[in-house]
């Protein structure tokens, strides 16, 4: 079943009432980001991290110094993180899904060019606390910078810059954190137990559902990953505004797209529902994925030194001063 073919009324519930604390969504960001290196550090350990070939797929060497072996049980993580997952779990249904696409469909809630969507993200943090001493900005260029010193093409560079900004979801139709961040995984089949905390999607509805519960529930073996409805969130929400706005690659779209789902592309999960495409679009995310998870210790760069560089891509990719319907 093709997600973009279901269309109901919009008929989102009210959004999150609650102050936008951006402080704390970051905070919970981090954490599950803390989680994730744990979670590669313990695959590198293991001897299965998988080196890639040529290219976009050559290894990554920025992260060559940093130990990934030193860690601790993410099993043993934060309340932050175990709370927030058991939020997500229950309420990432398929309803929660249509009901969050149709109104994604049904409005345009800015119009700003990419430059204007990274200072708009940056008052997320400024509004909670002004002192924080990184930038949102600063936060995506050190992604941008570290693929951009391993040689990487413009393309991949823009989307390290780029692949967080669908957290302005979160001054938009949010309902808390767990509809804007965290590891994401297909909604409309069962839910695998290589997600993290699987028990806790006990409470989910859909796990009792008689289609939506059984292995491959509302899709068929090979779907291809286009046509599979992912829990909704930043990953989401930033992919459809820039397969139809940009010229970013499908290999780049991957990335954005995938990049949260550890399931698929960090323990192969949901291969069932994979097509030729997918394959190569799996290898592009696993490039990807270092420069997301170890790109935050670099050194902090200097905007006022990259911005015309970084304008420059966005320009060739998305247009010169375009803005953007978010």
């Amino acid at each position: 079943m093709a997600p973009g073919a279901i269309f109901e009324e919009p008929n989102v519930a009210e959004p999150f009432n609650g102050k936008k604390d951006g402080l704390a969504l970051e905070a919970t960001s981090d954490a599950i980001d803390d989680v994730n290196v744990l979670k590669a550090a313990l695959k590198v350990k293991n001897g299965t991290a998988t080196q890639e070939e040529k290219d976009i797929y050559e290894a990554s060497t920025f992260d060559a110094e940093k130990d990934k072996t030193q860690f601790r049980q993410y099993e043993e993580a934060c309340d932050r993180v175990k709370n927030f997952y058991r939020e997500q779990h229950e309420k990432q249904t398929v309803a929660y899904n249509l009901k969050a696409r149709n109104a994604f469909r049904s409005k345009v809630r800015a119009e700003l060019t990419i430059w204007e969507a990274m200072e708009k993200l940056n008052t997320l943090i400024d509004e909670s606390d002004p002192d924080t001493s990184l930038s949102q900005i600063e936060h995506l260029l050190q992604s941008a910078e570290a693929i951009r010193r391993d040689g990487k093409p413009r393309w991949m560079q823009l989307t390290g810059l780029i692949h967080d900004l669908g957290k302005l979801l979160f001054f938009f139709d949010a309902r808390g954190q767990w509809d804007v961040v965290g590891d994401t995984f297909p909604v409309g089949c069962a839910f695998s137990p290589k997600i993290i905390y699987p028990d806790t999607f006990a409470a989910n509805p859909d796990s009792n559902d008689s289609i939506y519960s059984t292995e491959h529930g509302i899709y068929t073996p090979g779907c291809g990953m286009d046509n599979v409805m992912l829990s909704w969130g930043h990953d989401e929400y930033l992919y459809h505004i820039m397969k139809e706005q940009s010229t970013i690659p499908d290999e780049g779209l991957a990335m954005i797209r995938y990049h949260s789902f550890y399931p698929w592309h960090s323990q192969d999960a949901y291969r069932w529902m994979m097509n030729d495409k997918d394959e190569k679009m799996l290898e592009a995310v696993r490039a990807f994925n270092p420069y997301d998870l170890y790109s935050k210790s670099d050194d902090v760069p200097k905007v006022e030194h990259l911005k015309d560089y970084y304008l420059d891509i966005i320009d060739e990719y998305i247009g010169k001063d375009k803005k953007l319907k978010w």
